[in-house]
């Protein structure tokens, strides 16, 4: 049962941020208007959230789940993988509570590059996220009993862009990395190739969050008996980010 959110507002310079998606600039507004109902979903789930006030300077750091690896008993601050976004972790380090342990250099790692169900982690590494990141992590979850696979990402900017957990044994993908072994022995329902942004859809708390506007994984999701609430966020898709990046549960 996830009980809390760590959430960050963004700034009014969040066009600014990085982004592949070519789908033009942000509008900061419509923007807010989305985070909110973002966090609204989350508290209707259950959470207690907690938002940050933007970071001048870091038009990327709405994005908070890069920022920590959340276990039950160990909160893992990363090192992103992006220079402009080093500093970000900073005040969200101050904000977790309980035991927390630091990356260090030469890793780096974005928590968009780490996915956890049940008791297996994959590290997906990627442009953000190094082998010695990897390896860190991998360090600091395998005494808690954590199986820590590597994933190499191809398409998409870190490994959940195209790999979420959808509950139980089963899994959403893309394509690309539904064919990857390292997730052999699980249920993989593949989003089809131009609704690849779907694959970012976040279980809490036994219910679905998914991106609006892509019916077809809609459709897919609903097989598997869960509740579903869709969220609009064109804003995020603009700057390359989605679901899972907006917050950091536990």
């Amino acid at each position: 049962m996830i009980t809390h959110a760590l959430c960050r507002r963004p700034g009014p310079d969040m066009a600014g941020g990085l982004t592949t998606a070519g789908l033009g600039l942000p509008d900061p507004e419509l923007a807010l208007h989305q985070h909110s109902a973002y966090v609204a979903a989350l508290k209707a789930l259950g959470l207690d959230v907690d938002v940050l006030p933007a970071l001048a300077g870091h038009p990327d750091a709405c994005f908070v789940e890069d920022t920590a690896v959340l276990v039950p008993d160990l909160a893992v601050v990363t090192r992103p993988g992006a220079p402009s976004r080093q500093g970000e972790q900073e005040s969200v380090a101050q904000a977790l509570a309980g035991p927390v342990t630091r990356l260090t250099e030469p890793a780096t790692l974005d928590g968009g590059d780490v996915l956890v169900a049940e008791r297996t982690c994959w590290i997906g590494l990627s442009g953000r996220t190094n082998a010695d990141g990897a390896l860190q992590l991998a360090a600091a979850l395998r005494p808690l009993g954590y199986d820590c696979i590597t994933v190499e990402v191809g398409a998409g900017l870190h490994l959940k862009s195209g790999m979420n957990h959808l509950g139980g044994r089963r899994l959403l993908a893309t394509p690309d990395l539904a064919r990857n072994p390292a997730f052999t022995g699980w249920e993989v329902l593949v989003v089809p190739e131009d609704e690849s942004y779907a694959a970012n859809t976040l279980l809490v708390n036994g219910t679905l969050l998914t991106p609006a506007g892509f019916p077809c994984t809609r459709a897919l999701i609903d097989t598997c008996g869960l509740p579903v609430r869709e969220l609009e966020l064109s804003e995020f898709e603009k700057v390359d980010g989605g679901l899972t990046c907006l917050s950091l549960r536990f």
